[in-house]
């Protein structure tokens, strides 16, 4: 059996640089992960099968192919593969969360098929293969910090990442990408990226402190809890920046210390216990 983890990306910077003419927007984004996410575990099979457990499942919507089944399907054809595999997801992230749940999951399948099937794709190959599924699939792929640009598909290495918590609070309430972009107006913003490694979690909250997340206005105009999220999280003790990740709705606090993130955790939780709520470290 092989186990791959899908771990959450978090926006930590979004700014929105320009707009295609096919109407895809362009991004210069730092991405990064968090400790918490679905997992997927496989074995052989003789033909693709996919089963679905875990506290977030039953939000999965029923409609279309999944997108692990998709991107099986994908891997198997550009490889010329004829095995089957039976993968079980545990889902624990929410859906339609600006945290690449799908995506993450998608990257995973690629990772875990790969060495199940002991099958290789050239990285271009790979790349264009993952893109294919979604936007977020290549970074999610690359599972590291990175300034990802362009719909996507741009990828650089970014500057090392301090040690650092992360508490992710959804309302669970799903919020679509294409109608945050659709509610965006006004300038596109520069491209800001970061070019130096911050010192520690305080040097990190200044540094994004100076960047923003241009979706943040359009989501609040489609969901408002995004807004509540934001100064709930903001007003708690340690919180050294609130801000959405993605298109939304899951907003994140930034914490120095796994005790202050924890504790954090636990009174939004009392608080708003109709939220999802996980604190996570920021994975370097």
């Amino acid at each position: 059996m092989i186990t791959v983890f899908a771990p959450a990306k978090v926006n930590l910077s979004l700014h929105v640089v320009g707009k295609r003419d096919d109407g895809y927007h362009l991004l210069d984004s730092l991405v990064a992960f968090a400790g918490v996410g679905d997992t997927l575990d496989m074995e052989p099979a003789d033909t693709l099968t996919l089963d679905i457990t875990g506290p977030t499942a039953a939000l999965i919507p029923d409609e279309g192919e999944n997108i692990v089944l998709k991107a099986a399907r994908l891997l198997a054809e550009a490889t010329g593969t004829s095995l089957g595999a039976t993968i079980l997801l545990t889902k624990r992230l929410p859906v339609a969360a600006g945290i690449g749940g799908g995506s993450a999951d998608a990257a995973a399948t690629l990772t875990g098929l790969m060495q199940l099937w002991r099958v290789e794709l050239a990285p271009e190959r790979l790349a264009a293969l993952a893109l294919s599924i979604g936007a977020d699939v290549p970074v999610c792929l690359s599972g590291r910090p990175t300034r990802m640009r362009g719909i996507g598909e741009v990828l650089e290495p970014a500057p090392p990442l301090p040690p650092a918590w992360l508490v992710l609070v959804n309302p669970m309430v799903p919020l679509h990408t294409p109608a945050v972009f659709k509610a965006r107006t006004g300038p596109f913003s520069a491209a800001e990226p970061l070019t130096e490694s911050p010192a520690d979690a305080k040097a990190l909250a200044e540094a994004l402190a100076a960047r923003r997340n241009d979706l943040t206005p359009p989501a609040i105009s489609i969901e408002p809890v995004v807004g509540e999220m934001l100064a709930a999280i903001a007003a708690g003790p340690g919180c050294l920046l609130a801000r959405m990740s993605g298109s939304g709705a899951t907003c994140f606090g930034l914490y120095a210390e796994e005790a202050e993130a924890r504790a954090a955790a636990a009174s939004l939780q009392t608080t708003h216990p109709g939220w999802w709520i996980a604190p996570a470290p920021l994975l370097g």
